[in-house]
């Protein structure tokens, strides 16, 4: 039970970190870069919070799939999912994906070469992943508490 509770702890932290980055990146740093139409603050705040958003991402994957084990003992009981937890863990999962597809297309294609011209295709990526971020909070409480508010 207590390797449970770290995995929660970490599950959270990890959670913290991107969430809240991403919030602080759509809702303070980008709608300002947007209406200057300059990238810089953008590039500066991506170049920071990458070395600590990546690897909280990382760490809500691993930890989301052991806790993910841990809820869904087994793994059949996920197709079709016959219980409210597996229900809420693939909603997650896809939610993860889209997360994961959208986030890799702006790190691979759009922040390397930034410009006053791909700084809108940078906002909505990142607004995207940002209400992505949020609705796996939202999931991750479901999954934990039985539903959704």
């Amino acid at each position: 039970m207590e390797w449970y509770r770290l995995a929660v702890i970490l599950h959270i932290l990890g959670a913290t970190v991107w969430v809240g980055g991403h919030l602080v990146l759509s809702l303070a740093i980008l709608p300002a870069a947007l209406r200057s139409r300059n990238p810089t603050s953008v590039r500066e705040f991506e170049a920071r919070y990458e070395r600590i958003g990546i690897p909280s991402l990382a760490l809500q994957v691993v930890t989301g799939l052991i806790l993910a084990g841990w809820w869904v003992r087994d793994i059949a009981l996920f197709l079709p999912p016959s219980l409210p937890q597996a229900q809420f863990i693939l909603v997650k999962l896809g939610l993860l994906l889209a997360t994961l597809v959208i986030a890799a297309d702006a790190r691979v294609r759009l922040i390397p070469t930034l410009n006053e011209r791909t700084l809108d295709s940078l906002a909505y990526h990142a607004f995207a992943v940002t209400a992505l971020g949020v609705a796996l909070v939202i999931m991750g409480v479901a999954v934990r508490t039985g539903g959704l508010p």
